[in-house]
């Protein structure tokens, strides 16, 4: 018996070293320990045994077949190891290639065009200060010279959450109320105020009910109508080159007077009349004004010391005018097929 354990040892020995894959490795381990293998053909001969002759078969038995599994396994081991080996081998990095260039992604253009004017205001002196999208009438509206029943409030076709005293703001001007409000020495204040304002609109190519603005507000001693084209110019200039011209037409607004028109020279058409300007050779790109001598007030401020302008820009407004977008839509789909009128930037 002690004959058939070793001879059995030594021919596993033997196959395992010519074994070299998983495949030749299973087909071993069937030969071996399989339902038909040698070690378990060998146990069957314990029928034919005494009851002494048992125990010690039962322990060369045993010794068999750890022997066995023990081998298979190492040999197992030992391919792994070998696979895994010619792996690293051939995927390999050379560390001294060069990089692999990845193209970065760009920032979504009104993100773009906020954080362009926002340096330029910033070198202008100005802060840049936020406020919640979710506001009290009071600074949306009344204090801002628009009273519960005044009939401008009907073209802001607000978003009421409660009460009709809390509301998604319908502009970024109760950031300039805040502000003024905050400063408690009633110095001067020069900020822009960007930020998500909302509306109710249906949704077409050029109306949203939400869009982005950008408001100004510059008060101080002896301010003036002249301050705000000064400044109107360099924001159109910076914007849409050095060649457009600006002009103010008449408005009205609740919270200045008096009340402008912000308007460019048509950058299409060099102010000849076309499709963009609609053959007046003028685009309007946002309203302004000196501060309502009422608002002042309402903040503090006394009008006959201290003066101001404000003034607001559509940044989307703004994007579809540079970059030839025709569709406000485009700016928050995420199909680039929608974007097809859009121009490379």
């Amino acid at each position: 018996m002690n004959e058939k354990v070793e001879t059995l040892k030594k021919e596993l020995t033997e196959r395992l070293e010519e074994v070299s894959s998983f495949i030749d490795l299973g087909t071993v381990k069937t030969e071996f320990l399989g339902k038909k293998g040698k070690i378990t053909e060998l146990s069957l001969m314990i029928k034919t045994l005494s009851p002494e002759e048992k125990k010690d078969f039962g322990r060369l038995l045993n010794e068999i077949k750890t022997f066995a599994e023990e081998a298979l396994q190492e040999k197992q081991d030992s391919i792994e190891t070998l696979i895994m080996n010619e792996k690293l081998k051939s995927e390999r990095i050379d560390v001294t290639l060069p990089g692999t260039n990845i193209k970065n992604g760009s920032p979504n253009m009104l993100e773009g065009m906020i954080e362009d004017l926002e340096e330029l205001f910033l070198n202008m002196g100005y802060d840049v200060v936020e406020g919640p999208e979710v506001e009290k009438d009071l600074y949306n509206f009344e204090l801002l010279n628009l009273p519960k029943g005044h009939p401008a409030r009907d073209a802001q076709d607000t978003f009421y959450l409660k009460d009709d005293e809390l509301l998604l703001r319908s502009q970024t001007s109760p950031v300039q109320i805040r502000t003024m409000l905050a400063n408690a020495e009633k110095g001067p204040v020069r900020i822009i105020c960007p930020g998500k304002t909302y509306r109710r609109d249906d949704d077409d190519a050029t109306h949203s009910h939400q869009f982005t603005q950008m408001e100004g507000l510059l008060v101080d001693v002896g301010i003036s109508l002249a301050d705000l084209k000064g400044t109107f110019d360099v924001i159109a200039k910076h914007l849409f080159g050095e060649n457009v011209e600006t002009r103010f037409r008449s408005s009205f607004y609740p919270f200045t007077e008096p009340s402008v028109e912000l308007d460019v020279s048509c950058f299409n058409c060099g102010g000849k009349g076309c499709p963009i300007c609609k053959q007046t050779g003028w685009i309007t790109v946002g309203g302004a004004g000196m501060v309502h001598p009422k608002v002042l007030s309402n903040c503090g401020y006394d009008p006959e010391k201290m003066s101001g302008f404000a003034f607001g820009f559509g940044i989307e407004r703004l994007a579809m005018l540079k970059y030839g977008v025709t569709d406000v839509r485009s700016f928050y789909m995420n199909d680039l097929r929608n974007n097809s009128d859009r121009k490379d930037v």
